[in-house]
């Protein structure tokens, strides 16, 4: 029972291993159907050397307005969002108290320099000792010192606008009791603004003030706002291994903010000339980027009877995967630096389905033409 049993099944897996053989054997021999694709040729073109960074927006001059003193609001000069020069009053605490310390101290002033007048006669008649004349002088100059003083003080009850600008949101009201270093409003020079950006270290070199910059923001996607670099940081950062960029551009029209994210792009001198291919040849995965290279097949396969039914189509071309480096990007081009030379094929379309020497044929009727985006308007 046990021999029968161990041919019976021995039978059973025999004929499913040759079964499955000659599939296996059939499907090898089956000609690999080619994918259709799209290719374009690497070509090298001459790029204006730029750099490319983020930053934001900040004021040449900015400032949250606060209180210099506790007291209660007696009058607010603005209205949120108003524009203010230099000097223009913006809000009074009662002074009352202040004033009133104020006379006090001028009439003990008043008080001292007839004390001085009478003891500077007295002094020239030889009547007092060159002490006493020296004491009234010193009186003196106290109660000028105690009224310069009150003075400040007194001043410190009035808010003035440190320079000119636009305010932001009012935070104070009439009546309202306020606490020494209350913020009130936030005053903005707009006009010029500056873009801080950083770059890598590597870049260090490269920057020169005066270079042109060019800033966009979300607010005017189509627009390019003109400035230049002013400053550059003396030093990079050593957690980050940047250095902080700072680019001036006029705002007459106060259309751009402080605090607003920017992508700058520093023109550089002269020109790069670079490998370049159409943005949809690279196939980026996580362990790299790589571009599909369309070339002749080592072994061609022989030409088949294209009258059979169910025949693909003949092609003697194949691509194959190449790891490439890739860099700056501009309009539908993407530049190459290194891994791919110029003249060479590569397929733009039908990446996903494609693998290492995968049978291709290609058809450009449909394809797009790659062109450089547009410099955008001026701002």
């Amino acid at each position: 029972m046990l021999v029968l049993t161990g041919l019976l099944f021995g039978s059973v897996f025999g004929m499913k291993w040759f079964s499955d053989r000659m599939l296996t054997d059939y499907l090898d021999a089956m000609p690999v159907p080619p994918a259709t694709i799209s290719t374009a040729t690497a070509e090298t073109m001459s790029w204006q050397r730029r750099l490319q960074a983020s930053g934001s927006l900040n004021p040449v001059q900015g400032a949250e307005i606060t209180t210099e003193v506790s007291g209660v609001v007696t009058a607010v000069h603005f209205e949120s969002g108003a524009w203010v020069e230099k000097g223009d009053p913006l809000l009074t605490l009662d002074p009352r108290v202040e004033r009133g310390e104020l006379a006090r101290l001028e009439a003990q002033l008043e008080l001292a320099e007839l004390n001085r007048k009478r003891v500077s006669e007295l002094y020239e008649r030889a009547t007092v000792s060159r002490s006493e004349h020296d004491a009234a002088q010193a009186e003196l100059r106290s109660a000028q010192a105690a009224v310069d003083a009150q003075a400040g003080r007194l001043a410190q009850r009035e808010l003035v606008a440190p320079f000119s600008g636009r305010l932001g949101i009012r935070r104070a009201n009439v009546g309202e009791y306020l606490e020494q270093g209350t913020p009130v409003v936030t005053l903005q020079s707009l006009d010029p603004i500056d873009a801080d950006f950083t770059l890598p270290e590597r870049h260090l070199g490269a920057l020169r003030p005066g270079y042109p910059v060019g800033i966009r923001v979300a607010a005017f996607p189509d627009r390019e706002f003109r400035g230049e670099v002013l400053a550059v940081e003396p030093r990079v950062n050593a957690s980050t291994r940047n250095f902080l960029v700072r680019a001036r551009l006029a705002n007459p029209d106060h259309e751009l903010v402080p605090g607003q994210f920017v992508q700058a792009r520093v023109e550089l001198p002269g020109e790069n000339t670079v490998v370049v291919v159409p943005r949809t040849a690279i196939h980026y995965t996580s362990y790299g980027a790589s571009v599909f290279v369309v070339g002749r097949q080592s072994e061609p396969p022989p030409k088949p009877d294209q009258t059979l039914p169910g025949m693909p189509p003949y092609t003697d071309l194949e691509v194959s995967q190449r790891f490439v480096e890739v860099g700056e990007a501009r309009g539908d081009y993407v530049a190459v630096a290194s891994g791919l030379e110029e003249g060479e094929e590569v397929a733009t379309s039908g990446l996903l389905k494609l693998r290492n020497h995968q049978p291709v044929i290609i058809n450009n009727e449909t394809t797009p033409r790659a062109e450089l985006a547009p410099e955008p308007a001026e701002g």
